[in-house]
């Protein structure tokens, strides 16, 4: 399914400021489905004079009357007298007569869609329409409205109005967050001019007497009680009172007795005034405390890895010492190749400490190995130019650290014994598609004698990292004095993030 941008933008009639609008009033579409009891659908004006679906949001507080999206379809016949209408004269326009959609009699509210530009030092202006909303309300399940319905029809008109006079939605409010953002089956408070509670939702006065409120809220001032409520402490959310004055379209949370409720806050405009506000709010206690787990859990992983890499770092650095110290040639080597192979999974590890995810940029990780092999070509003599082609892009660290070990390997031959005491080039290739990943290592040194494949222990690593632990395979290309290549293949045992 199109996107609001791709759909609005097909139409070719919204610029970069329209489309912000529009997408911060596609956050509250939900809410103003939930409060009106009623389908919403947002309407984008196309270039023939006709109007196309961009969004739509079903109540979760009513039975939805369209069980197909409109997203992506042209307005029907029936609706688009009446939506022209809103978007030609500005206003907000009610059906005359009943609309009938698959034998249930409806309702339909077209609210034409401005977009108000300015702040409160830059003078405002008012633009528009930039699109239209439709409310479409089931009459089939009419029946006699509680207090609690009537107060979200009360609110919804509200905020259909501020909508159609440009003061919805409130560019101010922050993003809602992606867990626990109150909805308004979750608890809403109805607020005059004064910040006096007029109503109160059940859910929203249980949500307020966990916090240890236990009196009746409607009558009362939102403000002095939840300032009752707060333990004494100095760090308070400066937000806070703007929030539940209904001052500011701001979100906070309030913890008390181990129970946190989260408040957001919509001021209610008429001429530009405020004369009173929404607040929705919801318990999420059990949220935060999830949240604070895997923020911990993430802590942790991240300093696991960073002391494994802090502890690689020492083995390299004991293995190094003991090198210099050694009297027998080979030794040393074998110690400085050692030292080599474990730096190579330090920088791994280095580079999963990090970040909080188990998944590592190879491309980023294999740079800094080939920094390792600079190391090696200088104290052989010789001069390397390594390139890379192409991009090994995100792998699962169970990959990355043998992946970039065998590289390593691979790598370092190269150097060693095909261009030993020369000038030359190694080209390191990398393909990934959807099956797996394959990788080339190709120098133009003096290539293997006869075509043959070593069998040192740099040679046994390499095959036992790829075929043993990421079960792919490994292809020798060699001819004397032309250079060789080496080529890994390795699948993926799932698809991981690119």
């Amino acid at each position: 399914m199109p996107t609001l941008t791709e759909l609005v933008t097909a139409q070719g009639r919204t610029n970069e400021d329209d489309l912000s609008w529009l997408h911060a009033l596609l956050g509250d579409l939900q809410l103003l489905a939930d409060l009106a009891f009623a389908d919403v659908v947002l309407w984008a004006p196309a270039p023939d004079g006709g109007f196309v679906a961009v969004a739509h949001a079903r109540p979760s507080s009513a039975a939805t009357l369209f069980y197909r999206d409109f997203v992506g379809q042209v307005v029907k016949p029936d609706w688009r007298q009446i939506v022209t209408e809103a978007f030609d004269t500005g206003t907000i326009v009610d059906s005359s007569a009943l609309d009938w959609f698959e034998e249930t009699p409806t309702r339909v509210r077209a609210v034409p869609v401005f977009r108000r530009t300015g702040s409160s030092v830059i003078p405002q202006q008012v633009l528009g329409p930039i699109a239209v909303l439709t409310r479409h309300s089931n009459l089939a399940e009419a029946r006699m409205p509680s207090r609690q319905e009537l107060t979200f029809n009360e609110c919804g008109n509200d905020l259909f109005r501020m909508i159609a006079a440009g003061d919805f939605p409130q560019l101010a409010a922050p993003t809602a967050p992606r867990r626990g953002a109150p909805r308004a089956s979750d608890g809403l408070i109805r607020l005059d001019q004064e910040g006096t509670t007029v109503f109160a939702s059940p859910n929203a006065l249980s949500a307020v007497n966990r916090i240890g409120f236990t009196g009746e809220l409607e009558g009362e001032s939102l403000a002095e009680v939840v300032a009752e409520l707060l333990p004494d402490r100095l760090a308070i959310d400066e937000t806070l009172p703007l929030v539940v004055t209904g001052k500011a379209p701001w979100r906070t949370e309030v913890e008390a007795r181990g129970v946190t409720v989260s408040f957001r806050a919509i001021p209610v405009r008429e001429g530009g005034e405020r004369v009173g506000a929404i607040i929705l709010c919801r318990e999420v206690t059990e949220l935060r405390h999830q949240e604070q787990e895997l923020i911990t859990k993430d802590a942790t992983i991240r300093e696991i890895h960073h002391r494994v890499k802090n502890n690689l770092q020492t083995v390299a650095s004991l293995l190094r010492i003991q090198a210099r110290r050694s009297n027998s040639d080979e030794a040393r080597e074998s110690l400085t190749q050692a030292t080599r192979r474990v730096s190579a999974i330090a920088v791994v590890h280095d580079t999963l400490a990090q970040g909080l995810t188990q998944s590592v940029d190879f491309d980023e990780v294999f740079d800094r190995v080939l920094m390792l092999i600079a190391e090696v070509a200088s104290s052989h003599g010789t001069r390397v130019h390594p390139m890379k082609k192409g991009a090994f892009g995100v792998l699962p660290s169970d990959y990355a650290t043998p992946l970039a070990l065998a590289l390593t390997e691979l790598v370092t031959n190269a150097v060693e014994h095909g261009l030993a005491g020369r000038e030359g080039t190694v080209v390191i290739t990398a393909h990934r598609s959807e099956e797996g990943i394959t990788v080339s290592v190709r120098d133009n040194g003096v290539g293997l004698p006869e075509g043959k494949v070593g069998a040192g222990l740099g040679t046994q690593i390499v095959r036992t990292l790829i075929e043993g632990e990421l079960g792919g395979i490994i292809d020798w290309h060699t001819m004397s004095g032309r250079g060789t290549e080496v080529t890994i293949a390795v699948p993926f045992r799932f698809i991981p993030e690119r």
